[in-house]
């Protein structure tokens, strides 16, 4: 049997994630939504656009998911060093080419041991119940969700 090297989260964990990020983003009634997951090299490994959902939402999402990597911390730690450091930001938005969104609603998704093995970003609804579904969606896959707040 051949061997294949995996970049942190599997493709079956990546749907895993959005399955279950959608399903909560249905339970609570939330606008439609799309989810991006990438792995722990920033590669997208999975993505999925709701009916409904407008133009730019997989750029959001991605830039969530993208920002959350780029530093190794969750959106509400990106989006609280924004607001103290917005020069440091400024000049991470262009290292990185304008894909990093320093709001909730990007996620770490972590193994037991806090090993970053990707991120999932969501955008569709406000940014806290986007964030929710993330964490669901993590969850849902038996990994560690880190949204930059204490656990």
């Amino acid at each position: 049997m051949a061997s294949y090297p995996i970049n942190g989260l599997t493709l079956d964990q990546a749907n895993t994630i959005i399955a279950a990020a959608r399903a909560r983003g249905r339970e609570l009634g939330l606008l439609p939504l799309t989810v991006v997951v990438l792995d722990a090299g920033g590669q997208v490994k999975a993505m999925q656009r709701e009916d409904g959902s407008s133009l730019l939402r997989e750029d959001v999402a991605r830039g969530k998911a993208f920002g959350a990597l780029a530093l190794g911390l969750g959106g509400r730690e990106l989006a609280r060093r924004a607001q103290a450091m917005p020069g440091f930001m400024n000049a991470l938005s262009d290292l990185a080419g304008g894909r990093a969104v320093p709001v909730p609603g990007g996620v770490l998704a972590c193994d037991a041991k806090g090993v970053i093995l990707g991120a999932v970003g969501i955008s569709g609804d406000v940014s806290a119940q986007d964030e929710v579904c993330a964490v669901a969606g993590i969850e849902a896959a038996g990994l560690r969700p880190d949204t930059g707040d204490a656990a």
